[in-house]
């Protein structure tokens, strides 16, 4: 039995008021703190399955054995692949046909292209190169140009990874590796942020001294959206600061960066901070319509971490990717280092080439990610890059510009009846994902009820007494993000993972708690 459960992290907490629901009672259960999407893209999974089976029978080079060969160039697989098409038609075998046609997205013939992905499905080489694969390369890198990137043309590679959560342990745990950071290092963490990013700093291994840079919520025209004054932003000017961590669109405030906002970023790094190391997280970048990443604006001195895991629908694919350009900060400031430092990275990296110094910081994080004695056999499953490939060419073709209408058009939906119950402003379309809502509860209490109540609430109970009292008598599961950097009185409602009409019962269970509150206490 747990005594303290303000003492819970978020995600934590969540776990304990969901085992605290009797089984027999969860049939109205609604769980709106998970931030899974119930939604998936079937098209570019359709080819994948597609490819598959086409690739399997291409193996089958000595009919009624149980052992196949490998995926080997051959003549005329191309019109096999063709005719293997005509005879499975549908949306899966439309997409991998217009592929094909489109030799510039796939950086190949659609020959080398089509065995290239044959022997990936296939999966039974190790990676080659092991950073990315050739077959995935062009996709990806123009997929995040033109969805991340304002199609800057920035010259940059990629390092496909296991989703975003093992694209943030590289980077942390490479940055140190490399004496870019050291523990106790200063750093900035741009808040409210995912709860791992102000964890992982508090780790014995990093300790890190951070600095808090805070976002505040402005009503425009009577819309909401959150940004960082210029106050806050020349935070970056101490010198102590060796990096600093984005979340942009934001999680929990699902909130992009405005162009003012890059602006005033760019300028204080490009007069004062020309050596700041910065690592942004783009994951939720695709919901937000021209979406500009920091990336492309400053692409020197930004390593950008992109998973496809939330438009999509592939939280269980674990597939996402780095971005770091070629000309850039990392790099420059390892080839700085002096004394020991110097000393003890060229000693890690010493069994990877025999000019160690030349290792590009990219290509550390490839051989950090096996701890180096096992480079060879590092990179990201062929299968996994494949799956990167073809969502990059869906969200780069004609239909993938009507699954992200699709796609943002349900959450801002689900957002706007959520927020015509509670009786919330709306958001800003133009920076809205529309995947989270985060609410100041006592915010909201002291509009709907008064001051006089909101001021007995705050002083007979808590947030998370709140949330308790959420989950086990109306039966709705809400996360709480102060340890986000939100205010303390602050619920993440996600927007992703419920039916679209059960956001009008979240928005009444929540109305119904605190009625039963505001008439206890007027009783």
């Amino acid at each position: 039995m747990i005594t303290d459960v303000d003492a819970l992290s978020p995600f934590e907490l969540s776990l304990y008021l969901e085992s605290r629901v009797p089984p027999a009672e969860r049939n109205d259960w609604l769980d709106a703190g998970r931030g899974n999407p119930n939604w998936t893209a079937p098209v570019p999974r359709a080819a994948y399955f597609l490819l598959g089976d086409f690739a399997t029978q291409e193996t089958l080079h000595v009919q009624d054995s149980r052992i196949a060969g490998q995926i080997t160039p051959q003549a005329q697989r191309l019109t096999r692949f063709k005719a293997f098409l005509a005879e499975h038609q549908g949306p899966g075998a439309d997409f991998l046909t217009e592929c094909l046609s489109q030799p510039k997205l796939l950086g190949m013939s659609a020959e080398a292209w089509l065995t290239a992905a044959c022997d990936a499905i296939i999966g039974d080489n190790y990676p080659a190169p092991a950073r990315c694969l050739d077959m995935a390369a062009q996709p990806l890198k123009t997929y995040l140009d033109e969805e991340l990137f304002a199609k800057r043309a920035i010259d940059f590679d990629v390092f496909p990874v296991e989703g975003g959560t093992a694209g943030i342990c590289y980077l942390f745990d490479t940055l140190i590796h490399t004496h870019l950071l050291d523990p106790g290092d200063r750093i900035a963490l741009f808040l409210p942020t995912f709860a791992p990013y102000l964890e992982i700093p508090e780790l014995p291994q990093y300790h890190f001294d951070v600095v808090k840079v805070r976002a505040k919520q402005v009503i425009t025209k009577g819309q909401t959206q959150y940004q960082y004054s210029v106050g806050e932003l020349d935070k970056l000017r101490d010198p102590r600061i060796k990096a600093a961590f984005v979340v942009n669109p934001s999680n929990p405030t699902a909130n992009a960066m405005s162009v003012q906002t890059l602006a005033a970023l760019q300028k204080i790094v490009n007069d004062a901070r020309p050596d700041l190391l910065i690592l942004t997280d783009d994951v939720y970048g695709t919901f937000v319509p021209h979406f500009m990443s920091i990336f492309a604006t400053l692409p020197y001195n930004t390593a950008c971490l992109y998973s496809f895991s939330k438009y999509f629908g592939a939280t269980g694919w674990r597939v996402g990717a780095i971005a770091i350009a070629k000309h850039n900060v990392f790099d420059d400031q390892i080839r700085r280092l002096g004394g020991a430092p110097k000393d003890q990275v060229l000693e890690r990296y010493e069994s990877l080439s025999p000019d160690p110094e030349a290792i590009h910081f990219i290509d550390r994080l490839v051989a950090d990610s096996r701890d180096i004695a096992l480079h060879h056999a590092a990179g990201l499953s062929t299968p996994q890059q494949l799956m990167i490939a073809l969502f990059s060419l869906y969200g780069l073709l004609q239909d993938g510009a009507g699954y992200q209408q699709e796609v943002i058009g349900i959450c801002r939906e689900r957002e706007r009846i959520l927020f015509t119950a509670l009786g919330l402003p709306p958001a800003d379309p133009h920076l809205d994902t529309a995947y989270y809502v985060d609410i100041d509860l006592m915010q909201w209490v002291t509009q709907r009820y008064g001051q006089a109540f909101a001021k007995k609430l705050k002083i007979h109970s808590s947030p998370t007494q709140i949330l308790v009292q959420l989950a086990e008598r109306k039966h709705l599961l809400l996360l709480k993000t102060s340890p986000f950097g939100s205010d303390a009185w602050s619920v993440r409602i996600s927007l992703a993972n419920l039916a679209t009409s059960q956001y009008q019962q979240v928005g009444a269970r929540i109305i119904a708690l605190f009625d039963d509150l505001h008439r206890k206490v007027e009783a």
